[in-house]
């Protein structure tokens, strides 16, 4: 009869002494464990030869190591008849971020395409007052989902239509991305060519989940052209180029003033920080929004400047930008 000597020279053969779990013989059965991946040639090799040199014993080679777990893809939200989605985001809050994503939205509906914009900054809805439906309740005809607002020729959504102004929305993270899926997901949108999002300020919970389970096309970021904000406008840019969403390049909102008494340029928040920012970090510099009255005042009045007055220079910059994220995601 072998002894379990020669039974454990011919298993380390085939594996290496710290695979070897253990070699036991139990009445007429020998039983190899090995921890080790299971590969089935070298194991029916060994039994083979075990069998040949324990012609009286049943052999049993056992694989007891645990296949390594293969990563699973998050599972994607389903936002039906949407081609492109573009992120409008911003390191920090107060920067006009919100303005320059209504804005830019009605400026890609100006290119011919259908437009949608989802007003994903859930903590301070703004898009219902700037399109100017904040006292209109949502639609369903279902019961199920909802109908888009539509107004200033794009289609949008925002849970800012289903609070009140003052109501406070103390939601942690995850509670806030569920709301935003069923809005996102539950809205009859119909044939998108592209969607702006206005992203929450920050670089937190919800930027990250929304990146994860939506497929953007890529993403703008908003600054000012002050060093504060472009400190987090570059957190944002990090954040984007981290989960792997493509930047699509920086605005600068609130570039500059220009007096409408004398005409004099003033760089109220600094000079080109936006642009500089842009060469530094090797992304796009889309373009500069000056600081005027009339851009803030049709924003809280619900009839924005690209719709109002077309043909206004502030109108013309949204325009340009339009045109080269358009050409970014080749719309």
């Amino acid at each position: 009869m072998v002894n379990i000597t020669e039974n454990q020279n011919l298993v380390l053969k085939y594996y290496k002494s710290d695979e070897i779990s253990s070699i036991k013989e139990l009445g007429s059965r020998l039983i190899v464990t090995l921890n080790a991946a299971g590969d089935e040639n070298k194991a029916a090799l060994l039994k083979h030869e075990l069998e040949q040199t324990n012609p009286d014993r049943k052999v049993n080679v056992v694989f007891v190591k645990e296949k390594a777990e293969q990563p699973v893809a998050p599972e994607k939200w389903n936002i039906k008849g949407v081609k492109h989605i573009i992120a409008v985001a911003s390191g920090k809050g107060g920067v006009g971020k919100s303005t320059t994503s209504v804005n830019l939205a009605l400026a890609l509906s100006n290119l011919n395409l259908k437009v949608a914009l989802f007003d994903a900054d859930i903590y301070g809805p703004s898009v219902p007052t700037m399109l100017g439906y904040a006292a209109v309740p949502p639609t369903s005809y279902d019961g199920t989902t909802f109908e888009p607002y539509q107004e200033c020729g794009i289609k949008s959504m925002s849970i800012g239509s289903m609070i009140s102004g003052d109501t406070a929305l103390i939601w942690r993270g995850a509670k806030a991305c569920g709301a935003i899926q069923q809005l996102l997901t539950e809205t009859n949108w119909g044939e998108i060519d592209v969607m702006v999002i206005d992203m929450p300020p920050g670089t937190g919970d919800i930027q990250i989940t929304m990146s994860q389970k939506m497929d953007f096309s890529g993403a703008v970021i908003v600054s000012t052209p002050q060093d504060i904000a472009l400190i987090d406008a570059v957190k944002g840019i990090n954040l984007f180029n981290k989960i792997g969403v493509p930047v699509l390049g920086i605005i600068e909102n609130m570039s500059y003033y220009i007096c409408e008494k004398c005409g004099q340029r003033a760089e109220i928040f600094g000079h080109a920080g936006a642009e500089k920012t842009a060469e530094k970090y090797g992304i796009d510099f889309l373009g500069g929004i000056p600081l005027h009255y009339d851009i803030r005042q049709n924003a809280d009045s619900g009839t924005p400047i690209v719709q109002t007055a077309p043909d206004s220079e502030y109108a013309k910059a949204y325009e340009n930008i339009a045109k080269k994220v358009a050409e970014k995601i080749r719309l």
